[in-house]
């Protein structure tokens, strides 16, 4: 199995992938199916679940060879050490052959520039089984776009509240709350403000809850994509898409919380 990444900005965006999913787990089952790469985890709370599909043609290159095995599972704190270890002038390879103890991560230097040096790490595979989930699918009540950047800024300074978010939506706004010892923060987006919206008419206003931390933490990036996708439903968790281009994405499910 062999995968490599040239393009600067998806070598950023694989390593900030990876930074995201080490604040969920420690360890990570990694499938490298014949048509894309697949990834699902959850949290040590089962707050949190994430699953990521990355096709075959998103990769500069994608080789997998008869006999390799399809899943191996990583540390994620070293694997994410070794990702942060590129430069600009890099090439990410990822390899390994068969049913393998260790993979092969190689940053290669391009030839033409002085200075850089090739680094090659083989880092050792763990031994753990998983299964995955099914997620059904779900008709959401509300759904909305919003810039990545923007709504970074606006979860960032809802924490200095509280931990916990509510969420409401109706035909005209989204309204953010965070509320605390220290007072309350308010955000009313308009409908109009934001890329995409949709609600289902003939439902109340949604009144929803949800934890900041994860969504600080482990949802909410701005390198991934410029925009981000939410959706929301009654007794739902809350989904939020990561469009990565070329057929691929990275979506995470967090787990509502009680409005007691």
């Amino acid at each position: 199995m062999k995968v490599t990444i040239e393009e600067k900005h998806k070598k950023e965006l694989f390593v900030s992938l990876f930074q995201l999913i080490k604040n969920s787990t420690n360890a990570l089952r990694i499938a490298f199916k014949e048509d894309h790469m697949y990834i699902q985890g959850m949290d040590k709370s089962h707050i949190c679940l994430f699953d990521i599909k990355i096709m075959s043609a998103w990769f500069t290159s994608y080789e997998k060879n008869e006999g390799d095995t399809e899943c191996i599972c990583i540390d994620t704190n070293i694997f994410f050490t070794v990702m942060s270890m590129c430069s600009e002038n890099h090439v990410l390879v990822l390899e390994y052959e068969n049913d393998p103890e260790h993979i092969q991560i190689q940053w290669i230097h391009d030839k033409n520039k002085k200075g850089e040096f090739d680094k090659i790490f083989n880092l050792t595979l763990l031994d753990i089984e998983s299964d995955y989930f099914e997620i059904p699918e779900v008709d959401y009540q509300a759904e909305f776009s919003i810039s990545s950047k923007k709504i970074n800024e606006i979860m960032t300074q809802l924490t200095s509240f509280g931990d916990i978010m509510n969420i409401k939506c109706n035909e005209e706004n989204v309204t953010l709350i965070s509320n605390g010892l220290n007072g309350e923060m308010k955000v009313n987006i308009s409908v109009d403000d934001l890329s995409e919206y949709s609600i289902t008419e003939d439902d109340d206003e949604l009144n929803l809850f949800f934890g900041l931390t994860y969504l600080q933490k482990m949802c909410i990036h701005t390198k991934l994509s410029s925009e981000i996708g939410f959706s929301f439903g009654n007794n739902f968790p809350m989904k939020i898409k990561y469009d990565l281009g070329e057929d691929s994405h990275c979506v995470f499910y967090l787990a509502p919380k009680s409005d007691d």
